[in-house]
């Protein structure tokens, strides 16, 4: 079995290798995973974009995730494996998987299961016949999956949420501080503007790293109109964040309401450094954490329930301190990177293995699938073999 991992954004994993050799950076788990399975990377590539994969992007996904398919459809067989790490570069590939008789295996991330256009593909195209396995991040989207498209239990799995702790990890505070220091970072579905409210009179420092990977214009965040003289906000190097956590007194990551498990990778950062976390409460993992008392959450834009819980923590140190503990033995019993991988290969492994399983409809995984056609707006176009 050939392994192929296709991104859903252009990285070069070779310097993300090289750098966190160096503790310049965590290590990409997308690189550790093409190790393991000898695995070829695919990344968008926006030059190779033609006209009929800007026409097909009015359906799903960016030209370049269209563009990367078509050049991959015709190359694989049932011989090949494809991870491929969001449904924007999935879909596409499970499209035209649809029409091809010996089509290879398919797994595909799914992060919105609830999302509009994510549900009308899935049932548009009828992609449970030609993805094989979905991923998902929480239980609650792993059943809603398996009710929406009547899937059994082994063809959606639930991955869990993983950080490098290598690189995230205890370390001594560097910087002499005057007062608590609030560490918080992130921009997608945060709510500053809350965590803004609820510092603006206490004596403390808050320091919010403002960057994330998957930011794009269309991202929701709240900042407050005009920030306190005790916030600031600023994207900061992978060395500088992780110090950020060493030096901080608690990590408070404010959301806005969402359902798709918005602020995870920052929980955790900060789990695996040893901190003591209050955090919007959403529903997913986060809730259970919550409930495990792993962290301390508060509702959605409640700026007085989050003020105390910061107080709670400056005022019982050794509680804030308990915490901490709890949330850092965890990630290292459930959330590494290490554990992350290895049931990746498990799974794949696992998949490659049972060629000769059956889709619902009686198709055999190597038989042409009687996908849906294509809209009307695009019957004309032949997505494999464009002219």
């Amino acid at each position: 079995m050939r392994y192929h991992i296709c991104l859903s954004r252009s990285v070069d994993l070779s310097k993300f290798h090289r750098d966190a050799q160096l503790d310049q950076c965590p290590r990409h788990t997308m690189w550790d995973l093409s190790q393991e399975l000898d695995a070829t990377v695919h990344h968008p590539d926006a030059k190779a974009v033609t006209w009929i994969d800007r026409r097909l992007a009015k359906l799903t996904s960016e030209p370049e995730h269209w563009a990367l398919a078509r050049s991959l459809i015709n190359k694989l067989t049932a011989n090949d494996l494809v991870f491929c790490t969001g449904e924007d570069v999935g879909f596409p590939l499970a499209i035209l998987a649809g029409f091809k008789a010996n089509r290879p295996k398919l797994v595909v991330y799914i992060l919105e299961p609830k999302r509009l256009r994510v549900r009308a593909l899935l049932k548009l195209f009828r992609l449970a016949q030609s993805v094989d396995l979905f991923l998902t991040n929480t239980q609650l989207k792993a059943d809603y999956l398996r009710q929406y498209l009547q899937l059994p239990q082994e063809k959606v799995h639930v991955v869990r949420e993983q950080t490098d702790v290598r690189f995230f990890c205890p370390g001594p505070v560097t910087l002499e501080k005057q007062r608590p220091l609030i560490a918080s970072a992130g921009l997608e579905q945060r709510d500053y503007k809350t965590l803004a409210e609820a510092t603006r009179d206490l004596d403390v420092d808050v320091n919010i790293c403002a960057v994330s990977p998957n930011a794009s214009a269309k991202t929701r965040v709240a900042f407050p109109e005009v920030m306190p003289s005790n916030m600031t906000a600023h994207p900061q190097e992978w060395r500088q964040f992780r110090q950020l956590y060493r030096n901080s007194d608690m990590v408070v990551i404010s959301l806005l309401y969402n359902t798709y498990s918005a602020g995870l990778t920052t929980l955790m950062e900060a789990l695996a450094c040893r901190r003591p976390v209050i955090i919007t409460r959403t529903p997913g993992l986060t809730e259970r954490l919550i409930d495990l008392g792993v962290v301390t959450g508060v509702a959605p834009g409640d700026a007085t329930a989050m003020k105390q819980a910061i107080l709670n923590f400056i005022n019982n140190p050794e509680l804030a301190e308990a915490q901490a503990q709890r949330g850092y033995e965890l990630i290292l019993q459930e959330h590494t990177s290490e554990a992350y991988v290895q049931d990746l290969v498990c799974q794949f492994k696992q998949l490659a293995e049972h060629r000769a399983c059956f889709h619902s409809d009686g198709n055999t995984l190597n038989e042409p699938l009687k996908a849906a056609p294509l809209p009307t707006s695009t019957a004309s176009l032949n997505p494999l073999n464009p002219s």
